[in-house]
């Protein structure tokens, strides 16, 4: 996609985020008012390639190996919903996934699903959300995570010849929408930005962190980040959860997303992990005409 002209999927004005079903496009009258824009939406009837790809990495050391093509049912689109799943071999088998640094994986039983928009569906700002579950949560390792990176950033794939910013360097900001970590709960999850020390592979997890354990994450709720000006706003359900002032324009970058299953330990797992996601969407804000 080229980032200087994003290609536009639908025109819908929302106020505030909308149901589990598509959207439906705005009345004449209401196409002169004041509101959000979605300029991407992806509902999951179908894998769509000019939306997604498989991202093929090795980070955080990680006990998982992401697999292509939803390898091992890793994912699986049915029943109008997206499947990412870490799976149990129950042996080791080889690892291709590299770490930044060139280093490959090692042998390991467990494979899951990563996908990407990266130069697929990138954006500048707006409101990013995803209408997702994770049922069964809180199992010792799990590691689900819904967020953004800057489309600049050097870790593959690349396919451009700007994707030479290394994380978390602006070009390469993350910010985390929602994030499990099974060690602080079954129904816990972190929204954050990383905030660049400004240098490569160094960033402060910490201070721009919030972390919520008073809703049940096994259901769907709609979970979003918005620039609403110089400030960052995270939500669920459209309810405003946390908000980082001044920071908004520390991300100027347009922003693709991932949604991910890993594995953080190597605890056993004791039945398939699997993350559901119902929708995922884009919108830009547009002033009244």
């Amino acid at each position: 996609m080229n980032r200087t002209s994003l290609s536009v999927a639908a025109l819908i004005i929302l106020t505030g985020c909308g149901p589990a079903e598509a959207p439906t496009a705005p009345s004449t009258s209401e196409a002169s008012e004041a509101g959000w824009v979605v300029d991407f939406f992806d509902d999951f009837d179908r894998f769509e390639p000019e939306n997604w790809q498989d991202q093929i990495l090795w980070v955080n050391n990680e006990d998982q190996c992401y697999v292509r093509d939803g390898a091992h049912g890793t994912r699986e689109i049915s029943e109008g919903t997206l499947k990412l799943r870490v799976v149990d071999l129950g042996e080791p088998v080889a690892c291709d996934n590299l770490s930044k640094h060139g280093e490959q994986h090692p042998d390991t039983p467990y494979v899951a699903g990563r996908l990407a928009s990266k130069n697929r569906q990138e954006f500048v700002q707006g409101r990013w959300t995803a209408r997702l579950r994770v049922p069964d949560s809180g199992q010792d390792g799990m590691f689900p995570a819904w967020w953004l990176l800057g489309a600049q950033n050097n870790e593959p794939p690349v396919e451009e010849s700007d994707e030479t910013v290394c994380w978390p360097l602006t070009g390469s900001g993350e910010i985390d929408i929602f994030e499990h970590h099974s060690d602080t709960g079954v129904s816990s999850f972190i929204a954050r930005i990383i905030d660049s020390e400004g240098e490569c592979d160094r960033g402060d997890w910490e201070t721009y962190e919030s972390r919520h354990f008073d809703y049940d994450i096994g259901e769907f709720h709609d979970y979003s980040v918005e620039w609403q000006g110089e400030s960052l706003i995270f939500r669920i359900d459209g309810d405003e959860i946390y908000r980082i002032e001044d920071q908004g324009a520390d991300f100027p970058e347009p922003l693709f997303a991932i949604l991910n299953f890993a594995k953080i330990n190597d605890a056993p797992m004791t039945s398939t992990w699997e993350m559901e996601v119902d929708w995922v969407r884009h919108e830009s804000w547009r002033e009244a005409e």
